[in-house]
């Protein structure tokens, strides 16, 4: 197990090295595809040496071999931590379907997490890539159901989790535009960034991320006011709560549901 641990851990630092190319080229309205990876200081076309992920930032001492030009360190942050969501995964589910529907799921949501506070943007491209992939889970739910993800065999179980999420963000979305007449109290794309997240969880499942989301969101946007860093009124990117509710919850779900009925059943 300790070898299959050690293979997830390098794949994700290589998907992670993708993942860059995603928050940095997504929002530019760019081709993920071609052309080749180049520094963006003087345009020289990067070759395997520099590609390695995390190793050549650190051989190259944060900065391009061609011009000196400083590397930003977010990018090997980007791979370590795309390494460490795998190596999660893998330890919470084997090697097992649910590893890889998550692992895909999370690729996509890191470079959401990323996107959203640099730009505040959640890219259409992404939400519909991470449907595409829900719809193939839950093709794979019909054939063969996973009660110990979804928590019960009903083949509509991961449809339902379309409906929470999405419909609860866009009540919010709805009425904060009445209420404060802007159109910034909720943004869309977080809308529709619920609806993959809940196809792949399911609606209880999805309703725990919703709760994990907000209550992280309010928190750290509390921080955020004491440190004097946001005022009252500014805005918070909320992707990025939605992001961390999510891997929450596709880890330790059940446990907080179970923790919650616990508690007020107390």
């Amino acid at each position: 197990m300790w070898a299959f641990y050690v293979y997830v851990f390098i794949l994700g630092l290589i998907v992670g090295s993708f993942v860059n190319v995603l928050i940095y080229r997504i929002p530019a309205r760019k081709s993920i595809v071609a052309p080749r990876s180049a520094c963006v200081s003087c345009g020289k076309r990067l070759t395997v040496p520099d590609l390695v992920p995390v190793f050549s930032y650190i051989f190259l001492r944060g900065r391009c071999r061609h011009c000196g030009a400083r590397i930003s360190p977010r990018y090997p942050l980007v791979e370590l931590l795309t390494a460490a969501v795998f190596a999660v995964l893998a330890i919470r589910f084997g090697f097992s379907v649910p590893f890889f529907a998550y692992a895909y799921l999370m690729t996509i949501l890191i470079a959401v997490f990323f996107i959203d506070i640099d730009h505040r943007i959640i890219p259409n491209g992404l939400v519909l890539a991470a449907l595409a992939g829900g719809l193939v889970y839950f093709a794979w739910n019909c054939i063969s159901p996973a009660p110990q993800v979804f928590g019960d065999d009903k083949w509509w179980t991961p449809l339902a989790g379309l409906l929470p999420g999405s419909g609860f963000l866009l009540f919010v979305a709805i009425v904060g535009s009445i209420i404060y007449r802007t159109e910034d109290a909720m943004g869309m794309g977080d809308v529709k960034l619920m609806a993959p997240i809940g196809l792949f969880l399911g609606w209880k499942l999805c309703i725990t991320a919703l709760a994990v989301s907000v209550l992280l969101g309010g928190l750290i946007s509390m921080v955020l006011m004491l440190l004097g860093i946001k005022k009252r009124k500014d805005t918070v990117a909320f992707g990025p709560f939605i992001v961390a509710g999510a891997f929450v919850t596709m880890i330790w779900g059940w446990e907080l549901m179970q923790w919650f009925f616990n508690y007020i059943s107390a």
